[in-house]
């Protein structure tokens, strides 16, 4: 008995230890830090959010609360901040003024009904909602038919349209989405007010397309059901949880750049295979198809600004010009001017930033094509491209715009003797992979000579060599090879040898209707010539790749629309890699490993996976981030966090303001290896191409950010 009440007596001792507030945490004179309360006792795993606007542009600073709901919000700049508590299961806190270097205790608020709590989830338990037609409705018999379109074959076409081509560019579940705004207008029914909503704005275009592809009959109306329902209370099936364990340790910074009209693809920090390289220096985005304004952040002073990306002929066509239709946020504004078209950035190891950028009209010129003495010409002519590349020197002020016969979208260094800077295409028209010799561009400035591209040739008469090749479109023959009508969208050399992976695009996203291969391309002595490709697929459970990287173990990582994770070893492999069956991609089954996203699967789908979608992934090779090295991290814009991979398990790195977090690709920088989590850190930026649809609305701009992760929820 005696023990039994001293035990009891500790547990309720430990219990009222962790409900009752701590009275001070120990902070620094640049620090924030305090208790959360509520209701009933202390909250943990809730987010502390500071930001001001007393700096050169806005900032703010995101901490979460420990098991006993305190707080450290460490080396906040000299200003005042509004401080409040956001978390699920409640509302937002009201915002309190308060200073560095003070104790500030705060109260949670409660959620007063669990559709006020819905509010703050990641917009993947929202658009999870979404019906997806059963399986048994595929393929689609077309306008006379079921009003699905006969490309799509299966279940899998629909979701990964829906995914790679509406979800990447913008988020589902955001407010903005699931809600019709009134300013659209007035009509009959919620399937009207989808068709004309998605003929707004200058995009109109690209949702047409992908509206054409589902079929508009049955694609208008189950979106229309999806809203209606929300409108009249529905809420999701599904609920988050509170960070949990390491996912408490994160620090998130964000600074406000570019404008409120303008977007991010992407950011960029270092030289990708150094981390060092430009040690606490400028980051630099990629404002795509929105303006002709490159962001510049410096985050050592807190300034932002921009630099104008310039184009060479006066004719290369504006965004302005796109047919568009009326904005209810914009009106017949049309807020995109970009002539450049800037996707993709990159440092080199001078800290000279590379771009995908247009620098002129689509038509190429003459050396391009059929009848040009140029080496890769006379394999491959090619009539057009519909982005080239740039660099910019800010040392110097200095851009050099690059003409490529090839189309650019993404871009990566491989570690070679002549500096080769690798590219992928996007779309699979033009059927090649395309490089720059940057050494010799340097060496002569000559844009002809130092640029390369050859199509993708299967060995698939297995004798170790490429000869010649059947086109895509024609039957096997055992005597030659085969070429495949793909190209990529990710780029990435690999990290063991000297070969270059790419990644072609989705199953529904794309035109040629690719099955979503990822490709290994041994470019040999004279690339346009020597080079063969081998194709890989994963298991039937998962589809529509996108994004790859390689760690530093050569093993390749990819995202799947399917909502995984997914691995490929090509060390595992156990049959030939060359031979008919390499035309199949199916070769190699032992060399997958999936990993299922967290999260809700669309009600009503039976295969395995998660509604979440990743744009893009990266590879943290040199840990970065803190949590080791070559962790996997996935930009999932549907659970609105990075998720990396960690032992085989997730961990979820959710961004909670403003709302709609989307990013679209991560790079890692190492400032200064000597002061451990505070001299790392991973950057990216807010991707979406609807900064209005998140928190803030029109008045809303895109933010920068840094993420890092402390050894625990109180480290300053």
């Amino acid at each position: 008995m005696i023990v039994l009440a001293v035990c009891l007596a500790s547990a309720s001792a430990v219990l009222e230890a962790q409900q009752r507030p701590t009275t001070a945490v120990p902070i620094g004179a640049t620090d924030l830090g305090g208790v959360v309360t509520g209701p009933n006792g202390s909250e943990a795993g809730v987010w502390v959010i500071a930001e001001t606007t007393d700096l050169a542009t806005k900032f703010a600073k995101v901490v979460v609360t420990d098991g006993q709901g305190r707080y450290v919000i460490p080396d906040l700049p000299m200003a005042t901040y509004s401080v409040w508590v956001r978390g699920y299961g409640l509302v937002d806190s009201p915002k309190v003024k308060a200073a560095r270097g003070k104790q500030l205790n705060l109260t949670a608020v409660p959620a007063p009904t669990a559709a006020a709590a819905a509010q703050y989830y990641p917009g993947v338990y929202w658009y999870s909602m979404l019906k997806i037609p059963d399986k048994s409705e595929f393929p689609g018999t077309g306008q006379q038919g079921n009003g699905i379109q006969a490309v799509m074959k299966n279940q899998h076409y629909w979701i990964d349209t829906v995914k790679n081509s509406c979800q990447s560019c913008h988020a589902l579940g955001s407010k903005g989405i699931r809600t019709i705004p009134k300013e659209l207008g007035s009509f009959e029914s919620s399937t009207q007010a989808w068709a004309s909503r998605l003929q707004a704005g200058q995009a109109k275009a690209n949702m047409a397309l992908t509206l054409g592809r589902l079929g508009p009959q049955k694609a208008l109306p189950l979106f229309a059901d999806w809203t209606d329902r929300i409108a009249a209370g529905e809420l999701p099936f599904a609920k988050p949880e509170r960070p949990q364990g390491v996912e408490r340790n994160i620090v998130i910074s964000m600074w406000e750049w570019s404008t409120p009209k303008g977007y991010l693809h992407d950011a960029i920090s270092t030289d990708k295979r150094n981390p060092r390289v430009n040690a606490n220096g400028l980051i630099y985005g990629s404002p795509e198809e929105s303006t002709d304004m490159v962001p510049v952040l410096n985050p050592i002073t807190n300034e932002a600004w921009q630099v104008k990306h310039p184009y060479r002929d006066p004719n290369t066509p504006s965004n302005k010009d796109l047919a568009r239709g009326r904005s209810p946020y914009w009106g017949d504004e049309p807020i995109w001017d970009g002539h450049t078209s800037i996707h993709n950035p990159i440092l080199d190891e001078k800290g000279r930033v590379w771009f995908t950028a247009r620098i002129r009209p689509n038509a190429n010129p003459d050396f391009c094509k059929a009848g040009s003495d140029h080496p890769s010409a006379k394999v491959a002519p090619l009539n057009q491209s519909v982005r080239q590349l740039s660099m910019y020197d800010p040392k110097s002020d200095k851009w050099s715009l690059i003409d490529t016969c090839f189309t650019t979208q993404h871009l990566y260094f491989a570690k070679d003797a002549n500096n080769t800077l690798w590219t992928s295409a996007g779309s699979p028209e033009s059927g090649v992979v395309g490089w720059l010799n940057t050494k010799m561009y340097e060496q002569t400035g000559d844009e002809k000579k130092s640029q390369g591209w050859t199509p993708l040739i299967i060995d698939t008469n297995g004798n170790g060599k490429r000869d010649e090749y059947v086109e895509a479109n024609q039957p096997l023959d055992p005597k030659k090879d085969k070429r495949v009508m793909a190209a990529f969208y990710g780029v990435q050399p690999s990290t063991v040898d000297d070969s270059i992976w790419g990644q072609a695009m989705d199953v529904g996203f794309s035109r040629m209707d690719q099955p979503g291969y990822i490709i290994r391309l041994v470019p040999g002595s004279n690339p346009s010539q020597t080079s063969l490709a081998e194709i890989y697929l994963p298991p039937d459970i998962g589809y529509g790749s996108r994004g790859i990287d390689v760690d530093l173990n050569g093993v390749v990582w990819t995202t799947l629309s399917s909502g995984h994770l997914a691995s490929f070893d090509r060390r595992k492999c156990k049959g030939p890699l060359n031979g008919p069956a390499a035309a199949t991609g199916k070769h190699c089954p032992e060399g997958w490993n999936l990993y299922q996203f967290p999260g809700p699967q669309f009600k009503g789908v039976t295969d395995p996976g998660s509604a979440d979608h990743a744009y893009y992934l990266w590879v943290d090779r040199y840990n970065t981030l803190g949590l080791g090295p070559n962790v996997p991290i996935a930009e999932a814009n549907g659970s609105e966090s990075l998720l990396a991979l960690v032992n085989g398990k997730f961990v979820n790195l959710h961004i909670p303001y403003p709302l709609g977090f989307f990013s679209k690709n991560v790079d890692g920088r190492i400032d200064d290896p000597n002061t451990g989590w505070k001299g790392r850190g991973i950057w990216t930026t807010l991707g979406t191409r609807t900064v209005f649809h998140n928190e803030g609305g029109i008045e809303s701009r895109p933010k920068a950010y840094k993420v890092q992760m402390r050894p625990d929820p109180l480290a300053r």
